[in-house]
């Protein structure tokens, strides 16, 4: 774990975090991971970084070369902003190609589902090639108050800088933090790159989140390659259909290109009146 000074008293002090440890699979959030849509909720956005943390101590120690190609989450139901339990099994072996499943537990109810697929590594670099065009850097854009436009402990923890929107649904933004995933445990650079994915819903909106209401309901991301950090980049569309459905659909960057993809399903609908 990285730790900061204290100006004042010289004094070393040990960083923020989303998460603290309090067992071998459980975990207690803090504050920072607090939900947009209600605050005694989690946002999603951390705990889809926190899943790929179990994930890599459950991978921890063996051998090979495999790279997470896909993950995919089903979000159950609420999420509530309470201690979790996440157990990771084996769906699927293989030296090439291998299949996990991690479930999220709150309060003795599953809450999440995730299924990772893991490709074998080797040499492709001399046909690495994508159509997409890298997106300006962080240094180029001017930060977005996203706390303006939504609420939460989450939303309040990261740095943003967006692009001029054009038209509702329509955005691209890099997102960064300076948070620890988890308190005194170094996360991949993996884990901490997805722990912002799920921002992508917040930063394209297509109506004022206070009229209307479109949570995600699943998350998938598919990666060609391992992204690196600190900054996650989100070019992002978001879609409403006439019959209560929305998508958001994410070309996923790193500072030195696109690295894939993410969608997001949406249920749009009026946010209840008084």
């Amino acid at each position: 774990m990285s730790e900061e000074t204290d100006p004042v008293s010289t004094g070393v002090v040990a960083r923020e975090s989303y998460y603290q440890r309090t067992g071998e699979h459980r975990y207690k959030p803090t504050q920072h991971a607090g939900g947009a849509w209600s605050a005694d909720e989690m946002h999603f956005s951390p705990l889809a970084g926190l899943v790929v943390h179990a994930i890599d101590r459950h991978l921890a120690g063996r051998p090979g070369g495999a790279a997470l190609a896909r993950i995919s989450y089903d979000i159950l139901g609420r999420i509530a902003l309470d201690e979790c339990e996440i157990t990771v099994e084996t769906v699927r072996p293989g030296r090439t190609i291998e299949l996990l499943e991690a479930t999220v537990v709150i309060g003795e109810r599953p809450v999440v589902r995730a299924r990772a697929w893991l490709l074998a590594s080797l040499d492709t670099s001399a046909v690495a090639d994508s159509p997409q065009e890298p997106l300006p850097g962080p240094d180029e854009l001017d930060p977005w108050r996203m706390a303006e436009a939504w609420e939460g402990g989450y939303i309040a923890s990261i740095d943003v800088r967006r692009t001029p929107s054009v038209r509702r649904g329509r955005a691209a933004a890099w997102i960064s933090s300076r948070l620890d995933l988890v308190a005194d445990e170094p996360s991949s650079a993996l884990a901490s790159y997805i722990a912002l994915v799920d921002t992508a819903n917040g930063i394209a909106v297509q109506q004022d989140p206070a009229a209307w209401m479109f949570p995600n309901v699943d998350l998938t991301i598919h990666l060609h390659r391992g992204p690196r950090g600190p900054w996650t980049g989100l070019d992002t569309t978001v879609t409403f259909g006439p019959t209560g459905q929305g998508l958001t659909s994410t070309v996923l960057h790193d500072l030195t290109g696109p690295v894939g993809h993410a969608t997001q399903i949406l249920t749009v609908r009026p946010q209840p009146t008084a």
